[in-house]
């Protein structure tokens, strides 16, 4: 097969044990339904080329394209606090790397390509309504700035996938920085093989860490500390636009900061701290309000896993893993209250983030409080603060009842101290709090409509969520909360 990707690929040359080779299973008849065009151009590949016979043979798995290396990876982790000693790529698989147009290595990762090694009883395939929900979330996130893994392409498989029925299967082709997780880590440390250990160490640190943050530094502390800082901004950011992810295990812990595994994710309508939408998660583990403690939970395992390449001595070892662990809090602290300051109109210098630190989070509580009291549209009411520095406050005041007049005092008494023209705040405002999100009831309605053939309603609502922080009144229905009888109370994983 011709070389449609040029594939440059690393992860394979590491030893046979970080993996098992497996080239994907064809299937019957591959019908391209999405292609992303804009992440094409990103990776420098031609949607022509992908869109023709070729090109829809690898992205369904039929095919294994000139130069890609296609493996299972092996992976361990902690699921729902209980340690899986082997997990790895169950139906996915690595195809192979390569280097975009701006310069950076990615990933490409078919889902839904198969059994491997690793399948542990699965069918090793993905049903269309999961493969859509990732390639429309996925974008979103990205239009919305949260780091995170993007999607190529979607392709039905024109065979059925058995769940609780016959479903209409699906590959789903995932493009990220990386598909290394805190459970790589963990599997080799289960197995007490340092030397893998090291040498994945290694790869990693070369392949994400900037050669300044290694100065001064072991591989192990450098990598501990690039992972803390990437999961510290990665989940301000999920925060800053109230997004539950639903399954942070450490093997959905990705080293490159970005967001993978797009289950049974959601967002928050109303704002509440405890919201879960998860289906698994019947404790709660994973609720809006816990993603940061586990966050650095998930740090720590690392921080666990990387101790006897932290250093020979163990005492200095646990020295620097518990320091790494710590730093976490900080900088989560540091970008959340960055980002939660720029919601309600408040910039900083980063070198003065104490400024007003405990009048800040103070009026911040007040907020959010007061959104949880009264049940307040999360996405909506921050949209509605951009509004109300202009002058209308209508829908400010109904998200804080009673308590708004002191709210709102409170809040232009602080504006003052940070002087700026009321449209430029305005403008600055609406640029960090969107107005459109993936609603979960409408993900529905169009997944629903998608797996019955329909695919308009779906192109809708992936086309305005390209445009997030855009004002579009010809979609304004869009911005809508749920219903009582639209509200979507569960969200289910794809396998």
């Amino acid at each position: 097969m011709s070389a449609l990707v040029p594939f440059d690929n690393s992860y394979a040359a590491l030893p046979a044990r970080f993996s098992a080779r497996q080239d994907p299973t064809p299937v019957r008849a591959p019908t391209l339904l999405k292609l992303n065009e804009g992440l094409c151009e990103q990776l420098g590949l031609d949607p022509a080329a992908l869109r023709g016979d070729e090109g829809v043979a690898m992205l369904a798995g039929n095919a294994v394209p000139d130069g890609a290396a296609p493996l299972a990876m092996a992976y361990a982790g902690h699921q729902f606090g209980h340690f899986v000693p082997q997990l790895g790529d169950g139906r996915a698989i690595l195809l192979g790397e390569l280097i975009g147009a701006d310069g950076v290595r990615y990933d490409l990762h078919l889902k839904g390509a198969g059994r491997t090694k690793f399948s542990r009883g699965g069918d090793g395939r993905a049903w269309l309504g999961p493969v859509l929900r990732e390639y429309l979330v996925a974008e979103a996130m990205h239009a919305l700035g949260v780091p995170t893994t993007r999607a190529l392409a979607a392709v039905a498989t024109g065979e059925p996938v058995l769940r609780e029925s016959a479903l209409p299967g699906a590959v789903l082709t995932r493009v990220g920085q990386s598909h290394v997780r805190v459970g790589t880590f963990q599997y080799f440390a289960a197995r007490e093989d340092e030397e893998a250990l090291a040498a994945l160490t290694a790869y990693v640190v070369e392949r994400h860490v900037p050669a300044e943050a290694r100065d001064g530094k072991s591989p192990a502390e450098a990598l501990l500390d690039h992972v803390a800082a990437g999961q510290a901004a990665l989940v301000a950011a999920w925060m800053g636009v109230g997004f539950i992810h639903g399954v942070m295990n450490t093997d959905n812990t990705q080293v490159a900061g970005e967001t993978i595994d797009y289950g049974p994710c959601a967002f928050m309508d109303h704002y509440d701290p405890a919201t879960v939408f998860s289906s698994i998660d019947r404790q709660g583990r994973y609720a809006y309000g816990n993603q940061p403690a586990i966050a650095q939970w998930n740090v720590a395992r690392l921080a666990e896993a990387l101790i006897p390449v932290l250093d020979d001595k163990d005492d200095i070892a646990l020295d620097k893993a518990k320091a790494g662990v710590d730093r976490f809090a900080d900088l989560f602290n540091r970008a959340y209250l960055t980002r939660f300051r720029e919601k309600v109109g408040l910039w900083v210098p980063a070198d003065d983030h104490a400024a007003r630190l405990d009048e800040d989070k103070d009026l911040l509580t007040g907020l959010l409080d007061g959104m949880a009291d009264h049940r307040a549209d999360f996405t909506n009411t921050f949209r509605a603060l951009g509004r109300a520095v202009t002058g209308d406050e209508t829908e400010v005041r109904a998200a804080l009842g009673a308590g708004a007049d002191a709210w709102l005092a409170r809040w232009r008494q602080r504006l003052a101290q940070d002087p700026r023209p009321d449209d430029e705040r305005r403008g600055l405002m609406d640029q960090v709090n969107p107005a459109f999100i993936p609603r979960n009831h409408q993900v529905e309605a169009a997944l629903d409509d998608a797996v019955a053939g329909d695919l308009g309603r779906f192109d809708r609502l992936f086309d305005t969520l390209r445009r997030p922080y855009d004002d579009q009144p010809d979609q304004v229905l869009l911005q809508a909360p749920p219903t009582p009888d639209q509200v979507v109370r569960a969200t289910f994983c794809g396998t």
